[in-house]
Formats: C-alpha cells, sequence, structure tokens
C-alpha cells in the first residue's frame, strides 16, 4: 500500500516538537526574534477567528490552541531566560531585537514605570480577563449540562413528528455533546493561562534578581549599568510573552461569552447597540450637558454629542423610509381584489359548491405568516415534512392539508379538520416558546400558562429570551410552527385510517403495479375488489400497523379470499402473514417477549360471547375487563414495558376493537402472529369476573 504524505497531519507534532526544542536547546537572537514574531502572529490570528465566530462550537478546537500558545510563551520564556543570564552583559541586543524593543517601548526611559505598567498588564490578565472567561466557561458547563435532558427531549419531539430525520437527530445530539465538553474544556484550559500570568511575573524577578548577580559577580559590571540592562531584558521579555498573552485571553472571553446569533461579533453589537435612535439622542442629550458645565473639555463632549445626535438622525431616516416602503399601497392587487368579488356576483353555480376537504388547518390572522408562501412559512415546510414522515411509517401518502384563515378564530388560535369535522385545537403564539413541563422541572418560569395541545401536559407560553432558562430548567422548549406540526402529526397517525379511501389505494396499487405488475393486474380487482382490500388495509391502519409490505397483502389475499368474504378473517389471515413484522414494531429487537394472558375462565366466557349473535361483552363483564387492563397498562408502563395482550384468533378483533378505545396503547396478538423464533414470558394476567354472556 503507497505511503501518502499529508503536510496537515503534521502540523499538531512539529508545534509540539518545537516547544519541546525551545525548553531543551539554547537559541540565538534571530531565532528568538522569529520565534517571538510568530507568537505575536498565532496571538492574533486567533482574536480574529473568535471575533468572527458566530457559535461557540464553530472554534471547538479552542481549548486546544490555548493550551498550546500557553506552553509555547512559556518555551520562549525559558528560551529568552537562558540567553538573558547567559548574554545579558552583552548589551540591550543581547537576547534579540524584539525584546530590546519591547523593553524600550514599555519603559520608555523609567525602569519603576516599565516595571509597574508590566504588573499592572499581568494583574489586569491574571484577575479580570481569565478570571471572568473561566467563570463564564464553568457555568456555561454547568447550566449546559443541566439543559442536556430537555434538549434531547425537544429533539426526540422533533424526530417524532417528523419534522427532521434520524440524521438531523443524530446531528443535533452530537453537537449538545460537543457544546458541554468545549465548555467544560474551556474551564479547564483557561487555568493554564492564569498559571501562565503568575509564571510570567516570576519569570521577570527570576531573570531581574539573577541577572544582576550574574552581571555583577561574573562579568564585572558596576549595579547601575547591570541594573539597567538586565531591567530592560527582564522586562522587555516578560512584555513579549504578555502581550499574546492578553489577547489570548480576550480571545477566551470572547468566544465563551457569545450568545448564539447568526451574525459575527461586529454585526451583533452594532445591531443592538445603535439598534433604537431614541437611545442615541437620550445619550446626546446627557454627553452635550455635560459638555456646557464650566472647566469640562467642551469640544470633546460637544463633539461626541453632535456625533451621536446625527447618527440617531440617519438611523430614524432609514427606518421612515423602510416603513413607507411597507406600508405602500399597491394599486395591482386592490384591483385584483376588485375584480375577485365581481365574479362572486355572477349566477350560482355548481363552482359554488365547494368539497369537503380531507384534511384541514384554519388559522388566526395572527398565525397567518406562519403559512403564507410570501413570508416563507416556517410551517408550509413542517407540514411537508410531516406527509413525508407518514408516507415513510405508513406506507401510503395522506391527502394534502388544505389551509385557510378563518376570522371567526381568536387571533392566535388553529383549528384541525377531518373531512370537514373538527378535530383538534389549540392555540401558538408566534415569537413565544411554549415550555412543556415533562413532570421533573427544576423550577417555575414566568409566562402564560396553558396545556400542550398534543399530549395535554401542562405547559407555559414563554418569551424568546427565556429560551435557554427554560431548557436548563428541564422544560422541553418548541416554537409555535413546531406546537401546530406536532398537533397535525399525531392526529393524523391517530386516524390514518379514515384518510385512506378508494382515490388513495387505488394511488398506492399504480405505485405498486411499477415494481410488481403482474401482481397487481391478477389480483386487482379480477379476484380481490377494490373495496375488500380498502377495508383490510383500513384495519391494519386501526390497529397502529404499517402497509408497506403490500406484496404480502396481496398475495395473503388472493390465497384467502376464495374460502372466506369476511373482512375480520381476511384481517386476522393478512396480520399472521405480517406476524414477524408486527412482532418486530412491538418489541423491536427482542428474543422473548413479555405479555398479558387471559385468565382462563375468562377466556371461556369470552369465547361464548364470540360466538352468541350479537357478539357483544355483558355490560358488568366489560368494565371490569377495561379496568383491569387500564391498572396493568399503568404497571407495564412504568416498567418500560409495552402492554400486549395475547389470545386465540377468534378473540383477537373483538378485544382489539374493544380495548383500544379506551386504552389506544394496548395492543391484542393472536397466538398464530407469533413468530416460531420467539419466546413468549407471561408477565400479568387479566382475569375477569366469570359471567353468562
Amino acid at each position: 500500500m503507497p505511503f501518502r504524505f499529508n503536510l496537515m497531519s503534521l502540523a499538531g507534532p512539529i508545534l509540539v516538537l518545537m516547544v519541546l526544542t525551545l525548553f531543551i536547546l539554547p537559541l540565538p537572537p534571530f531565532l528568538l526574534d522569529l520565534f517571538f514574531t510568530f507568537n505575536i502572529a498565532v496571538a492574533i490570528i486567533v482574536l480574529m477567528v473568535s471575533i468572527n465566530t458566530k457559535q461557540p462550537l464553530e472554534f471547538s478546537a479552542f481549548p486546544v490552541v490555548l493550551l498550546m500558545t500557553t506552553l509555547l510563551r512559556l518555551a520562549l520564556n525559558v528560551a529568552s531566560a537562558r540567553v538573558i543570564l547567559s548574554s545579558g552583559n552583552e548589551g540591550e541586543a543581547a537576547a534579540g531585537k524584539v525584546i530590546q524593543a519591547f523593553g524600550h517601548f514599555l519603559i520608555g526611559g523609567n525602569f519603576a514605570v516599565g516595571i509597574v505598567v508590566f504588573v499592572i498588564l499581568t494583574i489586569i490578565n491574571f484577575v479580570v480577563i481569565t478570571k471572568g472567561a473561566g467563570r463564564i466557561a464553568e457555568v456555561s458547563a454547568r447550566f449546559t449540562l443541566d439543559a442536556m435532558p430537555g434538549k434531547q427531549m425537544a429533539i426526540d419531539a422533533d424526530l417524532n413528528a417528523g419534522l427532521i430525520g434520524e440524521d438531523d437527530a443524530r446531528k443535533r445530539r452530537r453537537m449538545i455533546a460537543q457544546e458541554a465538553d468545549f465548555f467544560g474544556s474551556m474551564d479547564g484550559a483557561s487555568k493554564f493561562v492564569r498559571g501562565d500570568a503568575v509564571a510570567g511575573i516570576l519569570i521577570m524577578v527570576i531573570n531581574l534578581l539573577a541577572g544582576m548577580v550574574v552581571g555583577m559577580v561574573m562579568h564585572g559590571l558596576a549595579f547601575t549599568e547591570a541594573g539597567k540592562t538586565y531591567t530592560l531584558l527582564s522586562i522587555g521579555d516578560g512584555l513579549v510573552a504578555q502581550i499574546p498573552a492578553l489577547i489570548i485571553s480576550t480571545a477566551a472571553g470572547i468566544v465563551v461569552s457569545r450568545v448564539g446569533d447568526e451574525n459575527d461579533l461586529s454585526e451583533q453589537i452594532l445591531g443592538q447597540l445603535f439598534a433604537k435612535p431614541v437611545t442615541l439622542y437620550i445619550t446626546s442629550a446627557v454627553i452635550g450637558l455635560f459638555g456646557l458645565i464650566p472647566n469640562m473639555p467642551h469640544v470633546a463632549f460637544l463633539l461626541i454629542a453632535i456625533t451621536l445626535a446625527g447618527v440617531a438622525y440617519w438611523m430614524e431616516q432609514i427606518e421612515k423610509k423602510k416603513a413607507a416602503t411597507t406600508k405602500a399601497p399597491d394599486v395591482a392587487a386592490m384591483q385584483a381584489a376588485q375584480q375577485e368579488r365581481e365574479k362572486q356576483m355572477q349566477e350560482v353555480g355548481w363552482h359554488d359548491v365547494a368539497p369537503v376537504d380531507p384534511v384541514g388547518l384554519e388559522v388566526g390572522y395572527r398565525l397567518i405568516p406562519l403559512v403564507d408562501r410570501n413570508q416563507d412559512g416556517e410551517l408550509l415546510r413542517r407540514i411537508r415534512g410531516i406527509r413525508k414522515k407518514i408516507a415513510q411509517d405508513l406506507g401510503f401518502l395522506v391527502p394534502a392539508i388544505h389551509i385557510r384563515d378563518n376570522l371567526e378564530l381568536k387571533p392566535n388560535a388553529y383549528r384541525i379538520q377531518l373531512k370537514g369535522v373538527d378535530l383538534g385545537e389549540g392555540e401558538a403564539y408566534m415569537g413565544q416558546f411554549l415550555a412543556i413541563n415533562p413532570g421533573r422541572v427544576l423550577g417555575p418560569l414566568p409566562g402564560t400558562p396553558t396545556t400542550d395541545p398534543t399530549f395535554g401536559l401542562p405547559a407555559i407560553w414563554v418569551d424568546g429570551h427565556l429560551r435557554d432558562q427554560a431548557q436548563s430548567l428541564g422544560y422541553t422548549v418548541v416554537d409555535a410552527s413546531t406546537v401546530v406540526a406536532t398537533h397535525i402529526s399525531n392526529l393524523l397517525q391517530s386516524h390514518a385510517s379514515e384518510l385512506l379511501g378508494r382515490e388513495e389505494v387505488q394511488q398506492l396499487l399504480d405505485h405498486i403495479a411499477k415494481e410488481f405488475p403482474k401482481l397487481v393486474e391478477d389480483l386487482v380487482p379480477k379476484i380481490v375488489p377494490i373495496g375488500t382490500l380498502q377495508k383490510v388495509l383500513q384495519n391494519l391502519l386501526d390497529e397502529g400497523m404499517h402497509i408497506r409490505d403490500m406484496r404480502t397483502v396481496l398475495e395473503t389475499l388472493g390465497d384467502h379470499i376464495t374460502k372466506t368474504s369476511d373482512i375480520d378473517d381476511l384481517t386476522s389471515a393478512v396480520r399472521v402473514a405480517l406476524g414477524r413484522a408486527i412482532v418486530h414494531q412491538l418489541f423491536p429487537g427482542e428474543s422473548e417477549l413479555q405479555v398479558i394472558a387471559l385468565d382462563p375462565s375468562l377466556e371461556q366466557v369470552l369465547l361464548q360471547a364470540s360466538q352468541g349473535k350479537g357478539g357483544g361483552l355483558e355490560p358488568g363483564l366489560a368494565e371490569s375487563l377495561l379496568k383491569q387492563a387500564s391498572q396493568i397498562t399503568e404497571k407495564m408502563e412504568s416498567q418500560g414495558m409495552s402492554s400486549v395482550l395475547i389470545t386465540p384468533p377468534q378473540l383477537r378483533p373483538l378485544l382489539s376493537r374493544f380495548l383500544r378505545r379506551s386504552i389506544p396503547q394496548f395492543r391484542v396478538l393472536a397466538h398464530g402472529e407469533i413468530p416460531d423464533n420467539k419466546t413468549i414470558r407471561i408477565v400479568e394476567v387479566l382475569g375477569g369476573r366469570p359471567a353468562a354472556a
């Protein structure tokens, strides 16, 4: 296998080896100049990247960069200290031009001032910037970890509603884990920078004192000359290391203090700090008043006041132009509306008879932007995602959802209809978020209490700035479009059988015929009437089963329809053929099925009832049976198990129809539907009061 040389993969090892070399080998002044310049350049690059980063995770390598730059500065301090102590007697340029230049720049002819300024810079870096950035990272890591369960539940809710796919869900979960790891790493890495600041002061003191001793004892320099030379070299060395450290610490503070925004730092600051002209007018007035006070620098204060007033006026004019453009009347739209009204005055005809929409969504006027194509309504994209997800899960394409506004509804209300009949309703508030209480939140939230329209959980509508706080307290936080989309998805899936009409079945057959043309041609409608096929498919959907395996359904119906035309018998035969898929849907990946069994005496009573003319249950027995089934379901759900009852084939349709009306999550299997490679373990027994049918 040929060897592939990758320069980028060598960057890390080369940098580490270079740092180790600086710790061990002596360097000439020229190389010291190069490395100090390289250190400053790296610090500026890191600062620029931090400023232009929109999300902290975009610079996820920052903790490692922080560590490597700190080690590089310490290595340069060691290398420069070696040169200062060994060659400092040669003069101010003994440790290179960079150290000499920085020493002259800071000292400015006064050594005491130079030492004080250097100590002040180091304290600023150590006490203010680095400590603050570390504290932000520590708190962010803690809140990120606390908010992880709520964020995970929000991802699961979007996935179940069909708003995102498995790949997007995995990507979001990975980002949540990376965010927690990032802030935790930043909290630890900031300790390196704080230690570097302390080391800088100690190294400067050591270089100064040890240098003077070496200069006077070993090289015979006078006290004044030794003090001047080694003070300049020590301060220059410390400054050339501490300035990059200050830049890197500032970059760390910028990264960890960023709040998520689609703009970079400059756009975010300018867009929020100077967003309202009235604040600039007030500031201009206050600064102008200061400028009128006697003995104040009038020119400086008045110049700033005039500038702020000018900027505020300029921004105000821009806002007025935008408002005028938005409110300008659309003459063409008014004419089109007038023509439409004239058309409506024509004679009544069949065009006035509006057909009933299979699925409809009505919204109040404040929710219109969610479904307006011209405003790129978010809910439209989510509804397309819902239909795609249902088609992938159930195996057929649900009808399009007809959306209209209804002024009779409350401004923030919406209504979901099935074939013209109201199926569900709720309220959603644009610009706000619904914080749903899953049952284990850490504290209350200010907002409008309500109930989640989909699952009936207690919830609160909160403002956008409280979203992160709600997630950190354990709430599941979703926006207005997600609330409506999840409600629609839940209702469509629970009423899927009513959406499968003759037209949808024919479209499904046309689609299957492309892959199995001979199968469809021989069976439908020659042997299997399309009405019979529709009822069997509706029975499968009613019991929470998908109809993706249409080949098995058609072949099974073709084999059994000559023996019976009873829909329940045909459905039972299809379920036996699909038994492996049904069991996999209820017990994914499990070889042992934990199920509920019927009490033998109850089983005999039900068998007698199923053979009677009415085919129903005695009211007392039905009430007792339903009560016991509810108790068993609650018990098994608390243990993380599915509620699945196993019965003889004759009882399965009767019990399934009876129990799912009150307990939708309760499933009933016939013995013949369980594959041979599965074992059964009975964990509960459903028993009832013996009674005559």
